[in-house]
C-alpha cells in the first residue's frame, strides 16, 4: 500500500533547511554580514558603533532586573533602591552596572558622534542616517534623565526641578507644559510614576526602533571610511567593492577585541570606583529627596553638564534656555553646513582642523564648567566657550570653503 504524500515527512537538508525555509536567517546573514563589505581600512575610531549597542544590552538587561524590585513611588522609591543595594543578591553589582552602564553609554555615543565629525560620517548620501542618530540621541537624552530621577535621591529630585522648570520658559504654553510633564503642581508621585513608565516601556522602544533605522540607512548608503571616499564607486567583476571585505568574520572578530578592552574599562570602574568620585553617582543621591534641603551645588549628571553651563552662561533663563536648546538643535543642520570639497579630515585645511579641534575642546571644557558654581571666572569662562563651541557651527560655511584641501586618494589607503 503506497503511503500518502500528507504521511511523508521530507528530511532532506535537515533542520537549517526547514528552518530558512519558514524564517530567511541565512538570507539574512547573507546581506547583512558576510554579503555586507566594509571598507577595509576601519580604524579603532570605528569601535564606538558597536559598543553602544552593546551597552544598550547591558542597559536593558540590568534595567529588567531593577524593575523587579523598584518601587515607583515617592515613599518607597529610594527605600527600594537601598533595598536593593542591602537585602537583593547581587543587588548592589546590578544597579552599579546600570547607573555605570548609563555614563559609558555616553562616553562610547560622544566618541561615535566625534568620528563622524572628523570624517564627515555626516555628508552625502548619509545626511539621514545623522538625522537618525542625532533622534537617537535625543531619546538617550531623554532615557538618561528620566533615569536619574527614578532614584529619588537628593540630587535627582532638585536636578529634576530644574530641568523640568525649563520648559515654563516656553511662552504662553510653559507653565501648563511642565504641570503635564509633571503630573501635579510639584515634582511628586505622579511625576515618578509617569517618569518610570516612560523609562522602563516607551523610551527603549522609541530607542530601539532608531537603532534599526540607524542600521537600515547604514546599510543602504554603505560604512563611511577615514579616507571620506565611496568604496562603492570601484567595483570587481563580481560587482563587489574592490576596496571592501565583509562585515563578517572580519569586523566581527575585530569587534570582539574591542569588546574585550571595553569590558576591561567598564569592569573597572564597576568593581573599583562605581561612583567615579562622585562623577556617575553624587554623593547627595545617596539622601533621600528632601523638599526643605537644597545641595550646595545644583549639577545635571556629567553627560548634560556642558548643555547646563550654556543655559547659566546668560543671566536671563529664557534666552539661557533657548541656547541650550540650540545647542544641540544645530547639530541636525551640520550636513548641509559643510561646504568642504572633501569629506574627511585627513584631507582638509587647517581651518577645520583648528576649528574640529577648539570644538572638541570648549565641549569638554564646558562639560567641566558645568559641574562648577555659576560664579567669578567660571562664568567668564562658560561664555568664551559658548562662543567657541557656536563659532564652530556658524562659521563653517565661510572657512570650509575659503581653506585650501588636499586631493583624497583615488582608492582607501590603510595605517597601521
Amino acid at each position: 500500500m503506497a503511503a500518502s504524500p500528507d504521511s511523508v515527512t521530507p528530511n532532506k537538508g535537515g533542520f537549517r533547511t526547514w528552518l530558512n525555509k519558514r524564517l530567511p536567517v541565512d538570507e539574512f546573514m547573507e546581506s547583512q554580514l558576510t554579503g555586507y563589505f566594509a571598507p577595509k581600512n576601519f580604524n579603532i575610531w570605528y569601535f564606538f558603533g558597536s559598543l553602544a549597542l552593546m551597552v544598550f544590552v547591558i542597559q536593558i538587561l540590568s534595567g529588567i532586573f531593577l524593575t523587579m524590585h523598584y518601587k515607583p513611588s515617592e515613599a518607597m522609591a529610594f527605600d527600594s533602591v537601598e533595598y536593593i543595594m542591602r537585602e537583593v543578591e547581587w543587588g548592589w553589582l546590578i544597579r552599579y552596572m546600570h547607573s555605570t552602564g548609563a555614563s559609558f553609554f555616553f562616553i562610547v555615543v560622544y566618541l561615535h558622534m566625534f568620528r563622524a565629525l572628523m570624517y564627515g560620517s555626516y555628508r552625502e548620501p548619509r545626511e539621514l542616517l545623522w538625522i537618525f542618530g542625532m533622534l537617537l540621541y535625543l531619546a538617550l537624552m531623554a532615557e538618561a534623565f528620566m533615569g536619574y530621577v527614578l532614584p529619588w535621591g537628593n540630587m535627582s529630585y532638585w536636578g529634576a526641578q530644574v530641568i523640568v522648570n525649563l520648559f515654563g520658559t516656553i511662552p504662553a504654553i510653559g507653565p501648563a507644559i511642565v504641570e503635564w510633564i509633571r503630573g501635579d503642581y510639584g515634582i511628586a508621585d505622579s511625576t515618578l510614576n509617569r517618569f518610570f513608565a516612560l523609562h522602563v516601556i516607551a523610551v527603549p522602544f522609541a530607542i530601539a526602533f532608531l537603532v534599526l533605522m540607524h542600521l537600515v540607512a547604514l546599510r543602504q548608503t554603505g560604512s563611511n571610511n577615514p579616507d571620506g571616499i565611496e568604496i562603492k564607486a570601484k567595483l570587481n567583476e563580481q560587482g563587489k567593492p574592490v576596496d571592501g571585505i565583509p562585515f563578517h568574520p572580519y569586523y566581527t572578530v575585530k569587534d570582539v577585541v574591542g569588546v574585550g578592552v571595553f569590558l576591561l574599562f567598564f569592569c573597572g570602574v564597576l568593581f573599583f570606583v562605581p561612583t567615579f568620585g562622585g562623577l556617575f553617582l553624587e554623593k547627595p543621591n545617596f539622601e533621600p529627596a528632601n523638599a526643605l534641603s537644597t545641595p550646595d551645588h545644583i549639577a545635571p549628571v556629567w553627560y548634560f553638564t556642558a548643555f547646563y553651563a550654556m543655559l547659566r552662561a546668560v543671566p536671563d533663563q529664557q534666552m539661557g534656555a533657548l541656547l541650550m536648546l540650540l545647542a544641540i538643535v544645530v547639530l541636525f543642520f551640520l550636513p548641509w553646513l559643510d561646504k568642504s570639497p572633501v569629506k574627511s579630515i585627513r584631507y582638509k585645511g587647517w581651518m577645520s582642523k583648528l576649528a574640529l579641534t577648539l570644538f572638541a575642546i570648549s565641549f569638554v571644557v564646558l562639560s567641566y564648567l558645568g559641574l562648577q558654581p555659576a560664579e567669578g571666572i567660571y562664568v567668564v569662562l562658560t561664555r568664551i566657550f559658548t562662543a567657541l563651541y557656536f563659532a564652530f557651527f556658524i562659521l563653517m560655511p565661510v572657512y570650509t570653503k575659503l581653506e585650501t584641501c588636499q586631493a583624497p586618494p583615488e582608492r582607501v589607503t590603510y595605517h597601521a
